[in-house]
């Protein structure tokens, strides 16, 4: 089987597309899922950010549309207006390139737009519906939409969708399509609370995990201990030893990420700024600046950075390490996409290591570095002491349990036995040494 498109027997229409959005080969989420999603199978893809998981189930829908019947055929919903946005941006070009500009009709539907202009444009059933589940389900409510037609829908970010609590309109979307609907679920992670909607809804679907959505084989970590220093003034070192492409810089919450914007802002890095605490109108306008490479760096906060395709990230920075493992790997995804490199770089504190711990013991590698005199350089891991002080610990347990205990108490017994145990213990080292 050759490794290209080929062998998916895709319309010569979809094979033109193909061509002119420059794919050569499929990626693997999109190796495993597209021959299902084509004989008609529900599926759930759990591959991380960038791995080609929108373009997964555009192709074998675009393959399928009928232009005989004007009716909506498919429904795409995604959790955040932006990430709608874009996937819609994608179905248009793919529009374009088919030269089906007025034969294939999509439409975009989000909220904070006139929802009687959005009705009027409804007139005529698109083939192809894009939006945010809530937008779409007050327009059926209100009897400008059916969705009954559609024979597939796709739930994108599904994690996500469930974080902000948008499933309960996805429910009231698929109770109002067919029954035998083909559902297609896409996400970087898969959480628990997901499976009691999928037993509801799936039955034996194709559920295709890619293991490498943990961490590319592109991509580096790399730790930076904080050690009393203001996040801003260590970003400000690593500013001048790195030339991003485009950088984001992590925080934990809104708050944090407007205090360090300023704060890079007033020491001269020109930095831009989104999170879900912008107004829509705010966030429109610095996604355009960003897309417009107006910054080479922007603060964000895991909430709008999760719902926003932000392209051409060469570099993480997490100036507050989150505090799940799920967060680490949606902020790191950003970067090191459809096999560019990239490079992960975290601020951590003591109570920031059980996190990297479990990292650790999930198979990435992080290399401890600090800036010093504009130059990376090579620093002692974080758990050095700890492992100095678990073997000093050990060899006292060993001094202890030879130290001669006596029945009768006396004063001064206890002072008498540690001082022998510290004798012990200094012997204990010697022969360590002589050993070594």
């Amino acid at each position: 089987m050759k490794n290209n498109f080929d062998h998916f027997a895709f319309h010569p229409i979809l094979q033109d597309i193909i061509g002119s959005l420059g794919f050569k080969q499929p990626t693997e989420i999109q190796e495993k899922v597209i021959p299902a999603i084509l004989k008609g199978q529900s599926v759930i893809g759990q591959s991380r950010t960038g791995s080609g998981k929108t373009h997964a189930y555009l192709l074998p829908l675009f393959n399928q549309i009928d232009t005989k019947k004007q009716e909506v055929q498919f429904v795409i919903t995604a959790p955040t207006r932006e990430l709608a946005t874009q996937i819609h941006d994608e179905v248009r070009k793919m529009i374009h390139y088919a030269e089906k500009d007025g034969t294939w009709i999509a439409k975009l539907l989000v909220g904070g737009t006139d929802k009687q202009k959005m009705a009027d444009k409804l007139k005529t059933p698109p083939h192809i519906i894009v939006g945010t589940p809530g937008r779409i389900l007050d327009l059926v409510k209100d009897n400008a939409l059916s969705i009954y037609s559609a024979s597939s829908f796709v739930i994108d970010e599904a994690d996500l969708m469930l974080d902000l609590g948008f499933i309960n309109d996805v429910d009231q979307l698929l109770v109002r399509s067919k029954k035998d609907i083909q559902l297609m679920v896409f996400s970087a992670t898969i959480p628990q609370r997901l499976q009691h909607f999928f037993k509801k809804y799936l039955e034996n679907p194709l559920y295709v995990q890619i293991d490498e959505h943990f961490s590319p084989e592109t991509m580096e970590h790399r730790l930076i201990a904080r050690k009393h220093r203001t996040e801003a003034d260590i970003i400000m070192d690593i500013s001048k030893v790195i030339q991003p492409y485009l950088a984001i810089i992590f925080t934990n919450g809104k708050k944090q990420a407007n205090e360090l914007a300023a704060s890079l802002q007033d020491r001269g890095l020109d930095a831009g700024l989104i999170h879900g605490g912008l107004t829509p109108r705010e966030r429109k306008r610095v996604l355009k600046e960003i897309q417009s490479l107006r910054y080479q760096y922007v603060v964000a906060t895991d909430l709008a950075a999760r719902g926003i395709d932000i392209k051409g990230v060469s570099h993480v920075i997490n100036a507050q390490i989150p505090k799940e493992e799920e967060f680490y790997i949606h902020r790191v995804g950003r970067t090191a996409r459809a096999g560019m490199e990239g490079t992960a770089i975290s601020l951590y504190e003591e109570s920031d290591l059980n996190l990297v711990n479990k990292l650790e013991q999930k198979g990435l590698t992080f290399s401890y570095v600090e800036v010093k005199n504009g130059e990376w350089k090579e620093a002692k891991p974080w758990n050095e002491r700890q492992l100095r002080t678990k073997t000093t610990t050990n060899v006292e347990k060993e001094a202890w349990n030879k130290v001669h205990k006596t029945n009768k108490v006396k004063p001064g017994y206890k002072k008498k036995m540690k001082r022998q145990q510290e004798s012990i213990k200094r012997q204990l080292n010697k022969k360590s040494k002589y050993k070594k």
